[in-house]
């Protein structure tokens, strides 16, 4: 089944609706990825905030994949930026953070 994600709220709801026809504990959930209850907690409840990478363990642990859709004239862009490997992500110093 296809689902649209707009938001963090809409990935939340298919989280909680997916743990609970589980049967599983938030807690448990949590333990299993590696994170907080209190993140998963946040996570269901659409809280912008969250991380993506902890968002995706957890959709993991509950047998959820991720897809994006793009373009099909993406992928020369996509193929030259695997050939040239990506660049470290720049590290900011502790205490600054980035303004709009």
């Amino acid at each position: 089944m296809r689902i649209d994600i707009q938001s963090v709220s809409d990935l939340g709801r298919v989280m909680r609706a997916s743990r609970k026809l589980q049967n599983l504990r938030l807690d448990d959930v949590a333990g299993s990825a590696k994170v907080s209850p209190v993140f998963v907690g946040d996570a269901e409840h659409g809280k912008d905030s969250v991380q993506l990478g902890r968002i995706l363990r957890v959709l993991s642990e509950l047998g959820i994949r991720v897809m994006v859709e793009v373009p099909e004239s993406i992928q020369p862009f996509l193929d030259r930026i695997a050939a040239k490997g990506m660049p470290p992500a720049r590290k900011r110093p502790a205490g600054k953070r980035r303004t709009a």
